[in-house]
């Protein structure tokens, strides 16, 4: 999942611009290597699928000879990976930690941070903004409320996808061959009595949630907690976080917390415009 700071363009103009933006060369006229590396980058980043060798040779004017070696070192660094079954490649977890530190530098005194602090004040309890990052959620800011009795997670924990409110609303966004395989690698582990560690339940929960675009986790990773999540889009309409709210049962039953939905979704169409201001910015 993906936030975009640059000028909003389509998806094949993003990724036109990488091939088309002018590379800074050596005094023999020849692209510096480190900028084809960093405009194969840009690219695999931009695309909203994986990407073959031959495409990014295409796209960006490179001879396939020099592609193949540039992936090959940028797959050995971590910066690019290989879908799994197949020869394409999607960012590697090293260009992904390197996008949410860039991210998460800014997001204390973003405005973004602000609308969760308004938002938890109004709810009273803890929100949540967070990404898919792999096989895990991950809080890229977050506001605790003001009660004794709190959450303690900070901003970079990872949380499981299959057991949280914002993890089965990542699932549910997903194409259902591409969710199919990720569940089957995923270790589906029991942390509450309320957790589903079956893999046809969770997929039939998961169905619910993309159609009601609101997900719960009802005590299903930690006892005594319940949270509810909804998406947030950027300024294409692109699922691409999610905002969630979390409390202890003995403070907000789930049903209290399914009646702030219509706050969440306010707030998160704020975020929207933040995405969308900083894009013209």
């Amino acid at each position: 999942m993906q936030l975009r700071t640059g000028t909003p363009l389509s998806n094949k103009n993003r990724l036109k611009g990488a091939a088309d933006r002018p590379a800074s060369t050596e005094p023999s006229g020849k692209a510096f290597p480190t900028v084809k590396a960093v405009s194969i980058l840009e690219a695999i980043a931009s695309a909203r699928r994986p990407l073959s060798v031959t495409e990014l040779g295409v796209l960006l004017s490179l001879p396939k000879p020099t592609a193949h070696r540039i992936v090959r070192m940028l797959e050995n660094e971590g910066l690019m990976q290989r879908e799994p079954g197949s020869r394409r490649f999607v960012p590697g977890p090293r260009l992904v930690r390197l996008g949410l530190g860039i991210v998460g530098a800014a997001m204390s005194s973003a405005p973004r941070h602000s609308i969760l602090e308004a938002l938890s004040q109004k709810i009273g309890e803890t929100c949540n903004f967070g990404i898919i990052n792999g096989s895990h959620v991950l809080y890229l800011d977050r506001v605790e409320a003001a009660w004794p009795l709190g959450l303690r997670f900070e901003s970079g924990s990872h949380v499981p996808l299959h057991c949280t409110s914002m993890g089965k609303l990542f699932l549910s966004w997903m194409p259902k061959r591409k969710r199919a395989v990720l569940l089957r690698s995923l270790q589906l582990l029991r942390y509450t009595e309320n957790t589903i560690t079956d893999v046809s339940r969770l997929e039939a929960e998961l169905e619910k949630i993309r159609e009601a675009e609101v997900s719960t986790d009802n005590q299903e990773f930690l006892a005594g907690v319940v949270c509810v999540a909804v998406p947030v889009r950027d300024q294409n309409g692109h699922r691409v976080a999610a905002l969630a709210i979390s409390a202890p049962l003995a403070r907000m039953s789930l049903e209290q917390g399914l009646q702030h939905v219509p706050l969440m979704q306010k707030a998160a169409e704020e975020l929207t415009v933040t995405i969308e201001e900083e894009h013209k910015s």
